[in-house]
């Protein structure tokens, strides 16, 4: 299930020679493209001598073609990088390529390089400035306006250097994994040609990863070296794709969108997904139950077309029915929390005896694997408050409310928490420690507060 959880980010990016401030990111949650791109990277990180575990992986739901590492190890991918890609081994091409940036530690060392290259820019401002004094307007002028741009051209010096270096460890990381590094010289040179083409198709990806012809010659040059160019990607990873794009695009894409990329007289699995979500969307229950189903008489098995099928009938009102395929996807696919937390919503929505208590073990499960799952203790505050736990409902309530960056919220629910929670427990402790680091005496809290 396809979910977007937006939350206050710094990121880490350098636009021409500007950090970019703290933005509102739609984050995307799905149980299913997760997996699927957690198997094309884990071998990525592991041939880098990463640690799988250590690297989050995160899907913003933004239209643009762009990548980034931000916030340490965190790969970001826009969902519309992962739509345009067309074969496995150009978005695997990109994963290798940001892991190079992180296996370099090119995110600690721009900020050094960008504070190197901003003195270019000071002196030009400060020659500017006794130009002025000295009696020479224009020439003064001229030098403060250009020290943007004396910045920018000493911090891409140090770019392109990091970016060189990133495509050169890519294809040393697909190679030690045996893929073919193809997909990711023809990502740079199919998308760079098209930007190129066009000024109107400036895309994203290339105004923090600037492109230089002799960069992509060597390139190519290092991944036809490998021997690898002709290996073509596994009919998994082609059918794992062309999965992604049909849940992403039914998500995404209007009505129309969908039924022109996949016509009804198209017969296969990932156009009846995209037309099953696209229904959903469109709120044409029956055109969705008719696709899902159609889908679980080919793989009864797959554990995410059950969750689909889940959330069409819960958000079509059909709570008791929705249980079942719900429990079958956590039956099929144990270990994912994301099934866990749709499986717990339906039985603590039903609320017949015992489903709230086994929602709320549900729910415990699933944070344990994600702690800072938002939604999760949402709904772990429903169970709680519906079983007359009020204080831990206010507690879960306080975990909802910091995870999602709402420190005022946060503050208040922990603080009632506090007047019915027994002294010296776990749980009295943790929303203490909530309560302390939400404090509006705390110079950081204060512009929260002021917002209020």
């Amino acid at each position: 299930m396809i979910r977007t959880l937006f939350k206050a980010a710094t990121l880490a990016l350098a636009s021409l020679a500007l950090s970019l401030p703290a933005v509102a990111q739609g984050f995307i949650r799905d149980a299913e493209i997760e997996a699927i791109l957690r198997e094309y990277t884990d071998p990525i990180l592991e041939a880098a001598g990463l640690i799988p575990e250590d690297v989050g992986l995160y899907i913003i739901g933004d239209p643009s073609l762009n990548a980034f590492v931000a916030g340490g190890q965190r790969i970001h991918l826009h969902t519309g990088l992962i739509i345009r890609t067309e074969t496995p081994g150009q978005l695997k091409g990109v994963i290798a390529h940001e892991t190079g940036h992180i296996s370099g530690a090119h995110g600690a060392r721009r900020a050094a390089d960008f504070a190197r290259s901003a003195r270019s820019g000071y002196l030009s401002i400060g020659l500017g400035i006794i130009a002025l004094a000295a009696g020479a307007p224009e020439l003064g002028a001229a030098l403060i306006a250009n020290s943007q741009q004396l910045t920018a051209l000493s911090f891409f010096t140090h770019t392109r250097a990091q970016e060189s270096s990133a495509d050169q460890a890519a294809v040393t990381f697909l190679e030690r994994t045996g893929e073919s590094p193809a997909g990711i010289v023809e990502f740079f040179e199919e998308f760079r040609y098209q930007e190129v083409l066009s000024q109107a198709r400036r895309f994203e990806y290339f105004r923090t990863h600037p492109l230089a012809s002799d960069r992509i010659r060597a390139l190519r040059q290092r991944a036809e070296e490998t021997g690898l160019m002709d290996v073509p990607p596994s009919d998994r990873a082609v059918a794992q794709m062309e999965i992604m794009h049909a849940k992403l695009i039914g998500f995404l894409e209007p009505p129309n969108a969908v039924y022109q990329r996949y016509p009804e007289s198209d017969k296969s699995e990932p156009a009846r997904y995209a037309r099953a979500i696209s229904a959903l969307q469109s709120v044409d229950l029956g055109k969705a139950i008719s696709e899902i189903d159609a889908l679980l008489e080919i793989d009864p098995e797959n554990p995410y077309y059950h969750e689909l099928k889940g959330q069409i009938l819960f958000e079509f009102g059909k709570i008791e029915e929705s249980v079942e395929p719900n429990r079958r996807a956590v039956e099929l696919a144990p270990d994912q929390p994301l099934l866990m937390i749709s499986y717990a919503r339906s039985m603590i929505a039903r609320g017949e005896e015992g489903d709230v208590e086994e929602g709320e073990t549900l729910l415990r499960r699933s944070i344990i694997a994600e702690p800072e799952n938002a939604f999760a203790w949402s709904e772990l505050a429903k169970a709680l408050d519906k079983q007359g736990r009020r204080s831990e409902a206010q507690l879960a309530t306080a975990e909802r409310s910091f995870h999602i960056g709402d420190v005022v919220s946060a503050n208040s629910f922990a603080q009632r928490a506090m007047q019915g929670l027994d002294k010296g427990t776990p749980l009295m402790r943790r929303a203490q420690d909530i309560a302390a680091v939400t404090d509006v005496r705390l110079e950081e809290n204060r512009r929260y507060y002021r917002r209020r």
